[in-house]
């Protein structure tokens, strides 16, 4: 089934060219179809990289999906334009009487900052309690999944003593026999991008009776983590990633005159002048297709049940 996107956002061709089956808002129109309301709250600063990932995902997904992008307020852009953003996104202002059944927060490139002192703090805050009675699931993804631990729980981040950089083995702990839904059809081990400077530990997770560590790995460690009714999930590492994010990744840093080291399990024979070796893609459509079925079992189809059927 198609991604109902709207009309004219860049991503749109690049997806067609790729052969995900997206439809605009006017022929979606005439559809007599209750497709799945997903919110996407991107906080990355190259928004549009972000659409054509997140929506090259849930484009392979079997339901019919309507997606509504969002923006803070409170922060301003500098590497999206606000043509861009006044074209198709929303703020929470606009989406805060509405009902998504799915949600999600994206990372965001401000993990070596206290939470607080994120200039765009509050509102999130605001977002993130707003989604326990008007989403059915949401979906937080690296730093936004360490922002929604620390703000629903109180689970500190800590800095790593170098960056976690690379595509790393992860498996399904004991825990993941309960969210069978999620981890349909994945194997004993996968591959997973990440990219980091903090992490958030196992032994604060651990002592939260609501939570349960799904993923980790003994590399990158804590990978998926949610509470036991599925409404709040959070994922440290970015499967949404393409093929080159972590190069490009790796060549801004270089430039920079950072410190830093070729990502991990990635470059062929580890040389940056080769093509990167892609191992996690099928582990992403996976994730991301049962986590949209997930929604798709638990959702009322009357949207503005949400909140009112599901137990947060």
């Amino acid at each position: 089934m198609p991604i109902k996107v709207p009309d004219n956002l860049p991503a749109k061709s690049i997806l067609k060219r790729e052969n995900i089956f997206v439809i605009d808002e006017s022929r979606a129109f005439h559809q007599d179809i209750r497709p799945l309301k997903i919110g996407i709250l991107n906080l990355m600063p190259d928004k549009k990289t972000t659409e054509v990932q997140l929506l090259r995902l849930l484009g392979n997904t079997p339901l019919q999906i309507e997606i509504s992008l969002i923006h803070v307020k409170s922060h301003i852009s500098k590497n999206t334009s606000q043509e861009h953003l006044t074209s198709f996104y929303k703020t929470f202002d606009d989406i805060s009487d509405s009902k998504f059944d799915g949600f999600i927060i994206t990372g965001a490139p401000v993990e070596l900052l206290e939470f607080e002192e994120v200039d765009y703090w509050s509102e999130l805050c605001e977002i993130m309690e707003w989604t326990k009675k008007n989403t059915t699931s949401t979906y937080h993804i690296c730093w936004g999944a360490q922002a929604g631990l620390y703000y629903h729980y109180g689970i500190k981040k800590y800095a790593l003593k170098e960056k976690l950089f690379g595509v790393f083995p992860h498996s399904k702990t004991k825990e993941a026999e309960n969210a069978i839904d999620l981890f349909r059809g994945f194997d004993d081990v996968f591959y997973v991008p990440q990219s980091r400077h903090t992490e958030t530990r196992i032994g604060d997770i651990e002592k939260e009776e609501n939570l349960m560590i799904l993923s980790k790995s003994s590399q990158a460690g804590v990978y998926i983590v949610s509470d036991r009714s599925f409404s709040q999930i959070f994922v440290t590492g970015h499967s949404e990633y393409d093929r080159l994010t972590l190069k490009n990744e790796y060549l801004r840093d270089v430039d920079k005159g950072d410190e830093i080291k070729t990502p991990e399990n990635y470059f062929l024979m580890n040389d940056p002048e080769k093509i990167p070796f892609m191992s996690w893609r099928s582990h992403a459509s996976l994730l991301y297709n049962n986590w949209v079925n997930l929604v798709y079992q638990e959702t009322p189809y009357d949207i503005t049940q949400i909140g009112n059927t599901i137990s947060k």
